[in-house]
């Protein structure tokens, strides 16, 4: 039986994430292999993962490379550190043409590395009997102190959403479900899961502790 999971953030290539956030690594080379491993522990090679956005950072080449790795159908929904995300400041210059051409390169490169679709503003998924807005932004909040990339952000239409984003700031706020490796000990998490909390209804949820 297939599944479907969703993830967000994994910052392959990061190290400072390690500080930031609190991974329990004590290098990049041993964070990136970890998430690789727990990913492929937890998602099968038909499964499907939505993955709501900043993948890697760094050395593309070998940052993003690791997503070859991974196993399932990935879909990108791209973040504010992706290079393929429409908010990027490179590609609000020059004209519609030039955009347009590097805008395609950049994608490209992403489904080079294993995406096998980059959906920018998804339509709404069924999760358990209901259903989710997928986007890398929360409705509100942020992983710093003030709200950024505030015209990107879904309109809060009074349903549920599934995001990233805010890395380990909180699991569930209300109708909101990050699904950031940093709050769900570093795993892709599946959809019956997510169809759970939606069941138990508006709540405050913080983060699992990580494997290591």
């Amino acid at each position: 039986m297939t599944r479907i999971f969703a993830t967000s953030d994994l910052h392959f290539g990061h190290a400072n994430i390690i500080r930031y956030c609190g991974r329990p690594f004590a290098g990049v080379a041993a964070m990136d292999e970890r998430l690789v491993d727990l990913w492929n522990e937890t998602v099968g090679p038909q499964d499907t993962v939505w993955v709501l956005g900043d993948v890697a950072l760094g050395d593309l080449d070998e940052s993003l490379g690791l997503v070859g790795l991974l196993a399932g159908h990935k879909i990108l929904v791209p973040g504010n550190h992706d290079r393929c995300w429409l908010g990027e400041r490179s590609f609000r210059k020059g004209s519609a043409d030039d955009v347009a051409r590097r805008l395609a390169a950049a994608r490209a490169r992403y489904l080079d590395a294993g995406f096998a679709e980059i959906a920018d503003d998804p339509a709404p998924i069924a999760v358990g009997g209901s259903t989710a807005k997928l986007s890398h932004f929360p409705y509100v909040g942020d992983s710093k102190e003030a709200d950024r990339h505030v015209e990107h952000r879904p309109a809060d239409e009074g349903g549920w959403l599934v995001h990233g984003h805010v890395h380990d700031k909180w699991r569930q706020r209300g109708r909101m479900l990050n699904v950031g490796v940093d709050v769900w000990a570093g795993r892709p998490v599946p959809l019956e899961t997510l169809a759970g909390l939606i069941e138990a209804g508006e709540q405050d949820l913080e983060r699992l502790p990580w494997y290591g």
